[in-house]
C-alpha cells in the first residue's frame, strides 16, 4: 500500500481521536485504545452516555471512510507506529513506556536469524513485551511462518495496544497481563527476547530468594528479568536482549555475572549504534545469552563490539561478516 495510503488511513483515525477525547476528557492513549476497539469490533461503545448521540454520528461517519482490511501486515504495523508516535509526542510518556524502533528490532531479527537455530515450530517469549513491536517485527522478519510467540507485561494499557498491534498485524501472538516475576505459563521457550525496562524492582518480598536480587534494598528490574529469562528458556535455548550498554559496571553487576556464569553462556555483547540515542548515558547493547545444557558450548571469542553507523554501510557490512564468521567458527 505505501506511506501515501497509510497516511490516508492515519488521518481519519487521529481525527476520531481528537473527536473522542473531547467529549470524554480521556487523554490520547485511552481515546486511540477506544478507538480501535470501535474500529475492529465495528461498533461504538458507550459508556455513562459518552459518547453522545451527537458524537457517535460524527465518529460513525469517519468510520465509514477507514478500510483496516486493506493494510497488508506491514502497513498495518506502520499505521499503529504512527499512532504511538502522536501519542509520544502530546502526551509525557517514560522511555520504559516507549516502543522499542524499528532498527533495533531488525537488528534483534538479524542476529537471531544468523546466530540461533531455531526449531521448525518455535516458542518465543518477550518477557517485557509493551507495545509488542519489538516481537511483531522479529516474527515478521524471520523466515518462519510456524513461530509462535507470546509476550507479557503488567501495565493494562500497553498490553492493550499491544493487542491491537497484535490483531491489526494478525501476528500469531498471545499476550498474558501479568507481572514477569510471577509463574509465567509460558516455559521451555525456544527463544526469550525483550528490550527490558531499565530500573529498580518495587516489591522486595516477591523476588526474595533470586539470585539477582539484591540483599539490601532494591533490586534492579532488568537483572531480575534476565534471570527470570533464562529460567524460562529450555536447555540450550538463547537469548536476546536490549539493555543498557553499562549492563555489567553498575553496583549490582556482580550479581547478574554469577548468575549468568552458572546457568548460561555470555555469548556476546554488541553495543547498539550511537546515532540512536540522543544521549550518550542512554546507549543500550545486545546481549546474547545461551542456556546451559542440550546442545550449548561458549563460543570463542565472546562476540564483543560496537554496531558502526547505519549510514557506513561498508563499515556496517564488515562487521555482519564478522558476526557471520564467528557464528561459522563456533556454531556451524
Amino acid at each position: 500500500m505505501g506511506l501515501k495510503e497509510v497516511e490516508k488511513i492515519y488521518q481519519p483515525i487521529i481525527e476520531t481521536v481528537d473527536i473522542l477525547q473531547a467529549d470524554t476528557q480521556v487523554d490520547y492513549f485511552d481515546a486511540l485504545i477506544e478507538t480501535m476497539d470501535n474500529l475492529l469490533t465495528g461498533e461504538v461503545q458507550v459508556e455513562a452516555g459518552h459518547p453522545s448521540v451527537e458524537v457517535q454520528a460524527q465518529l460513525k461517519e469517519k468510520y465509514a471512510t477507514i478500510d483496516l482490511d486493506a493494510l497488508d501486515k506491514r502497513d498495518a504495523r506502520l499505521l499503529m507506529q504512527l499512532l504511538l508516535l502522536q501519542g509520544y509526542r502530546v502526551e509525557k510518556i517514560q522511555a520504559n513506556h516507549q516502543m522499542t524502533p524499528d532498527t533495533i528490532g531488525i537488528l534483534v531479527a538479524y542476529l537471531i536469524e544468523k546466530i540461533v537455530a531455531l526449531p521448525a515450530q518455535a516458542k518465543i517469549l518477550d518477557l517485557g513485551v509493551g507495545t509488542a513491536n519489538l516481537l511483531v517485527t522479529v516474527l515478521n522478519q524471520l523466515k518462519n511462518s510456524n513461530l509462535h510467540g507470546y509476550g507479557v507485561d503488567n501495565d493494562d494499557t500497553l498490553l492493550t495496544l499491544a493487542s491491537i498491534m497484535v490483531n491489526l498485524t494478525k501476528a500469531p501472538v498471545e499476550l498474558f497481563h501479568q507481572d514477569a516475576m510471577d509463574p509465567i505459563l509460558v516455559n521451555e521457550a525456544d527463544l526469550v527476547i525483550g528490550d527490558f525496562p531499565v530500573g529498580y524492582y518495587p516489591i522486595d518480598e516477591k523476588v526474595k530468594g533470586m539470585e539477582t536480587a539484591a540483599q539490601e534494598g532494591h533490586s534492579y528490574a532488568h537483572h531480575l528479568m534476565i534471570e527470570k529469562a533464562v529460567t524460562q528458556m529450555k536447555a540450550g535455548a538463547w537469548g536476546i536482549f536490549v539493555l543498557p550498554a553499562g549492563l555489567f559496571e553498575s553496583k549490582q553487576a556482580k550479581l547478574l555475572l554469577n548468575y549468568v556464569q552458572e546457568h548460561a553462556y555470555l555469548q556476546g555483547m554488541l553495543n547498539l549504534p550511537q546515532e540512536l540515542f540522543q544521549d550518550k548515558a542512554a546507549q543500550k547493547a545486545i546481549l546474547i545469552l545461551q542456556k546451559k545444557g542440550g546442545q550449548s558450548k561458549q563460543g570463542q571469542p565472546i562476540l564483543l563490539g560496537s554496531f558502526p553507523s547505519l549510514k557506513d554501510n561498508r563499515a556496517f557490512n564488515q562487521f555482519l561478516a564478522q558476526i557471520d564468521a564467528w557464528k561459522q567458527a563456533n556454531f556451524k
